[in-house]
């Protein structure tokens, strides 16, 4: 009775949360297919009576919207390809190459990680100032193309691996990188799928490096385009919200096409030996 009595009572706490989550969606969606003019009808209209929404993805998709789009495509893309390659080089190197001084240096890069990336910011724009990176897409891939959390994600995936893999791998000849790229590195796809897809994720949502390292409004990523539609129509709701409902749809997709990849990501995660 009692293990019955909590399962339905935690089956009631994951669908109230679900539910939270879920409906700031459902009615930003909603909204973005309606009128201006039905937007603030009481009781919600979840399901319109008057559809609007060819208008409304028409206006947000007709000025430089398709630019900031194809720009943040690119960018993150390109930043989760390069980040995720040199996490995954250096995960492999920190769990499964012996070498002095190796877990000291470990130690060295999570403490990194606590300094706060506001923190960095002048004396990286200094940095790239000096490079000639700023107001240009390499300079912003650039700047994400490593992760300390990244890194440390994938070194618990890589000490997973037996090192009888890789030891067979010395064994035919193989060198270091032959060694990860060919055995050691499909072996975690799952852990490698997971953190792609959460890479792109926060680069996709990224605002902050965006906003300081471009001053060209046609280098400009998504982030930046909704602000500035949100500056010319920032009254219109509808409007607003469809252009929120285009920023996140890659989101979405990307989700649902590697949740399978994800679920079993974490899974292995929790599985060491």
């Amino acid at each position: 009775m009692r293990i019955s009595i909590s399962k339905a009572f935690w089956t009631v706490i994951m669908a109230l949360i679900g539910i939270l989550f879920i409906l700031p969606f459902v009615w930003m969606l909603s909204t973005s297919f309606k009128s201006e003019a039905d937007v603030f009808k009481f009781p919600i209209e979840w399901i319109p009576k008057h559809w609007n929404a060819i208008e409304n993805f028409r206006t947000v998709w007709s000025g430089q919207f398709v630019r900031y789009y194809w720009n943040s495509i690119y960018i993150t893309i390109a930043t989760t390809v390069i980040n995720v390659f040199v996490c995954a080089l250096a995960a492999y190197g920190f769990s499964k190459l012996r070498f002095w001084g190796r877990d000291a240096m470990f130690v060295l890069v999570l403490a990194l990680y606590m300094v706060p990336p506001q923190a960095s910011l002048v004396p990286q724009f200094l940095l790239f100032n000096w490079m000639q990176l700023i107001d240009t897409h390499a300079g912003l891939i650039l700047l994400n193309s490593f992760s300390i959390i990244g890194a440390f994600m994938l070194k618990q995936f890589f000490m997973g691996v037996h090192d009888e893999y890789i030891e067979s791998g010395k064994m035919d000849g193989a060198g270091y990188f032959r060694t990860f790229w060919q055995i050691a590195l499909p072996l975690i796809r799952p852990g490698v799928a997971t953190y792609a897809i959460l890479r792109f994720i926060w680069t996709w949502n990224d605002y902050q490096y965006p906003l300081i390292f471009l001053k060209s409004k046609e280098l400009f990523t998504i982030q930046l385009g909704i602000r500035l539609f949100g500056d010319q129509y920032g009254d219109v709701y509808s409007l607003m919200m469809a252009g929120a409902v285009s920023a996140i749809l890659p989101l979405l997709i990307i989700f649902a096409i590697g949740q399978k990849q994800v679920i079993e990501g974490i899974s292995l995660g929790g599985v060491k030996g």
